[in-house]
This record gives C-alpha cells, sequence and structure tokens, in this order.
C-alpha cells in the first residue's frame, strides 16, 4: 500500500525535506522544530509498538531516513526512572520534541578537558518538557542528559543531521570529573 500523501507523517518528512535546504543550521532546526511540532499537534497517534519502552532502557527505533541519509527520525520511549548519562550527539545537530508524557533535559556547558581526556562539565540548566516541547542540540552546546522521572511513559521524537551510529558518553569519576566513552547506537525492535 502506497503512504498517504496527506498523512501528518508525510506532510511532516517533506518540511524536514525543505528545511535541509535552509542557509544555516539554526534556521534549519528551527523549521525541523516547527514541523515536529506540527506533526505532534496533529494528533496522528504512532501504533503501540513504537511507544513501547526497553525493559532495562529506553527504546530507540527509527521512523523515517531521508534517502540520501541527510536526516533520520527517530522515536525514543522512555520507562519511568530511564534515562541517559551525559552525552553528545557525536557532532550532528539534532532537534528533539515530546510526543507523550513528560521528560526532563539537562543540558551541560564542557568547563575543562585535562591532558588525560577526563572533561568537566557544569550544568547549565534543568527543565521538564510537555507534550509539544521542543528544542534543538546545536554542536559544541550538545552535551545533555535526557530522563524520565515521572510516572507515565514519555516518548520523543528526534531529528538528526544525519545517522546517528554512535555517540559519546561521560562516565563519573571518583574525582567529580568525567571520562568520555564511545558508545555504538542500534535500534530497539519493534515487537
Amino acid at each position: 500500500m502506497a503512504p498517504n500523501p496527506h498523512s501528518a507523517l508525510t506532510v511532516m518528512t517533506r518540511r524536514l525535506d525543505a528545511a535541509l535546504e535552509l542557509p544555516s543550521t539554526e534556521d534549519r532546526c528551527a523549521e525541523v522544530s516547527r514541523a515536529i511540532q506540527t506533526f505532534v499537534a496533529a494528533g496522528e497517534r504512532l501504533d503501540a509498538e513504537w511507544l513501547q519502552p526497553g525493559p532495562t532502557s529506553y527504546g530507540r527505533r527509527l521512523l523515517h531516513r531521508h534517502p540520501e541519509g541527510r536526516y533520520t527520525v527517530v522515536v525514543m520511549t522512555w520507562a519511568s526512572g530511564q534515562g541517559t548519562p551525559i552525552h553528545d550527539h557525536a557532532g550532528l545537530w539534532c532537534v528533539e520534541c515530546v510526543y507523550q508524557g513528560s521528560i526532563q533535559v539537562s543540558s551541560f556547558r564542557l568547563v575543562d578537558e585535562s591532558e588525560d581526556g577526563a572533561v568537566r562539565f557544569e550544568r547549565e540548566s534543568q527543565i521538564t518538557a510537555g507534550v509539544g516541547a521542543a528544542g534543538a542540540l546545536i554542536p559544541p552546546f550538545d552535551y545533555h542528559v535526557i530522563e524520565n522521572p515521572f510516572a507515565e511513559v514519555a516518548a520523543t521524537i528526534h531529528v538528526y543531521g544525519g545517522e546517528m551510529e554512535q555517540c559519546a558518553v561521560f562516565e563519573p569519576t571518583a574525582d567529580g570529573r568525567y571520562r568520555r566513552c564511545a558508545r555504538a547506537l542500534a535500534y530497539s525492535s519493534a515487537e
């Protein structure tokens, strides 16, 4: 069956395609944000399997990939208590929008990196975001944590400026600094 050309998902991907033609990353991210927010506001429901968190970690499912790999749209689902460590987006811009429930996002600023590779962060902000709230992460200002401290399962839609196959995560050390570690990323199965 051919995709419905009038579905909210089709309309969103057309807007995302057009956003890539804008001259600056900031302009692209602003339009991507508007496109995702419009999709969420349209009320088109994703199938239940898209909204299932993993048993021990958040779910990460590919919703759409640009035919030339210029961006990907990923649905992430978060059970109560699930979240990420401090991480980056491997040099890719990203726009994140809450689709269901609420999440908490903490942004960090890299303060110092020593010769041994240890880093220090300073928390810049922490927000609670509900349905329709969106924000952009543009390197080098993309160090953050996403978590769901609430009882309800949350879902977020992420548009990355390419295929994010890995990222750097930062593991805390005993002296209050963090150690950078590469983490390969994979998609959860939609069961």
